[in-house]
C-alpha cells in the first residue's frame, strides 16, 4: 500500500469511496443523498487541496485532507473503502494525516466527526471538545474534536 496525493481524473472514484464509507454507518439513501454534494471532490479540489490517497495497485482505499495554516489546522476529511474498514487501514491514513500535520508546523488538528467515528478519533487521541452543526443534515450536530500535536523532535 502507498499512501500518495491524488492525482487528476480520480475525483469521481474518490467521491464514491467518500459516500461509500459514509454509508458504512448505517444511513439510508435519503439521508446519503442530502450528503453527497459534501462528500463529492472535483477535479480542481484535487489539483489544489492536497488530498492524500492510500492505494493498492492504484485502486484507491482510503483518503484524507488537512488544511488550514499552522499552527491550528482541520483534518477536513478521512474515509476508508467498507470493505476495509477494521483492518487497521484508518488508524495508518490518521498516523500518516497526523505526523504530515506535525511535520507541517501544525499543533492542533480540529474535526468534525460522524457520531460513529467519534471513538475512533478518541482512541487515537483525539478530545470532544464541543458540536458542530452537519454542512449537509439541516438540525444534526456532529462531535467536535481536536487533536493536540506535539513538535516533531529536532532534525527529525
Amino acid at each position: 500500500m502507498l499512501i500518495r496525493r491524488a492525482i487528476p481524473g480520480e475525483a469521481a472514484a474518490l467521491s464514491a469511496l467518500a459516500l461509500r464509507s459514509k454509508a458504512h454507518w448505517g444511513y439510508d439513501d435519503g439521508f446519503l443523498e442530502m450528503c453527497r454534494a459534501e462528500l463529492t471532490y472535483t477535479e480542481a479540489q484535487i489539483a489544489g487541496w492536497g488530498l492524500m490517497v492510500a492505494v493498492d495497485d492504484d485502486v484507491p482505499l482510503g483518503l484524507y485532507r488537512i488544511h488550514g495554516d499552522p499552527p491550528a489546522g482541520e483534518l477536513d476529511a478521512l474515509f476508508v473503502e467498507p470493505a476495509r474498514i477494521g483492518t487497521g487501514l484508518g488508524g495508518t491514513l490518521l498516523r500518516h494525516a497526523l505526523d504530515s500535520a506535525r511535520e507541517a508546523g501544525f499543533r492542533s488538528l480540529g474535526l468534525d466527526a460522524d457520531p460513529g467515528a467519534e471513538a475512533f478519533y478518541a482512541h487515537a487521541g483525539a478530545t470532544t471538545v464541543g458540536s458542530t452543526a452537519s454542512g449537509s443534515i439541516p438540525g444534526r450536530r456532529l462531535p467536535r474534536m481536536r487533536f493536540e500535536l506535539a513538535a516533531p523532535p529536532p532534525g527529525g
